[in-house]
């Protein structure tokens, strides 16, 4: 049976080193990666699935936030990125977004992020880490909670940013201990789930491992999907009179 195919966005600046990270744990869940990046062809309806991976920070320009100067930025990007989730989205393709990417599924439907998160929530744990050294506890009922549990999951931390208004659609999925957003995830399915950490790096933890493997059973459901609705198109163009 062919893998899903899973579209996934980079950085132009770290993409290099990023993406076989995320395509590794794409392929050990079963599916097949393919790299976007601005500048380059990439097109929702030729993909089973879709990652908003990780990297620079989202242009306040998109949500009415003020301009930072520490702020690193790249305009192509969340141009890209706003369309292919807006497209995704209308087009029911399985979503998972990883930290920015969850800002960017956050943004591109219509919310707003905080962005200096730790002024904000002043007691969140503030790590800079790849290793797993953050607490966070899922909502009852989320999607999230049914893959990796309730309470007591460890993750790493590279952001600065988090979400703060809740875009169209989207429910809160997970906190850390000082209430920040973690995660996010549409209230309906199809799966559509944005990590504010970072999971490619935790490969080694089964629960973190589960992200990827939904994502591509959800992609792999669609897929299937598609082809029983285009067989449908075809018999009815053969028979237009069936009903």
């Amino acid at each position: 049976m062919r893998r899903p195919l899973i579209g996934v966005t980079v950085s132009r600046r770290s993409g290099w080193r990023i993406f076989p990270l995320i395509a590794f744990n794409i392929w050990l869940a079963g599916g097949r990666a393919v790299r976007w990046q601005a500048g380059r062809d990439a097109d929702v309806s030729a993909v089973d699935g879709l990652v908003i991976g990780g990297g620079d920070d989202i242009s306040p320009d998109f949500y009415g936030g003020e301009f930072v100067t520490a702020a690193r930025l790249d305009p192509a990007r969340d141009a890209l990125e706003r369309r292919l989730v807006g497209e995704a989205w209308a087009q029911n393709t399985p979503i998972l977004g990883i930290c920015r990417g969850a800002q960017m599924m956050n943004v591109a439907l219509g919310g707003t992020l905080h962005q200096d998160a730790y002024k904000v929530y002043s007691t969140s744990r503030h790590v800079w880490t790849v290793l797993p050294r953050k607490t966070v506890c899922t909502a009852e009922g989320s999607r999230l909670a049914g893959l990796m549990g309730r309470a007591g999951i460890r993750v790493n931390a590279l952001h600065s940013q988090s979400v703060r208004d809740l875009g169209d659609g989207l429910v809160i999925a997970a906190r850390d201990e000082g209430g920040m957003i973690q995660a996010i995830e549409r209230v309906r399915d199809p799966f559509a789930l944005g990590v504010q950490w970072h999971p490619e790096h935790l490969f080694y933890l089964r629960r973190q491992r589960r992200l990827f493997r939904a994502l591509v059973t959800a992609s792999r459901a669609y897929r299937a999907r598609c082809g029983q609705l285009g067989a449908v198109s075809a018999e009815t163009r053969l028979d237009p009179l069936r009903e």
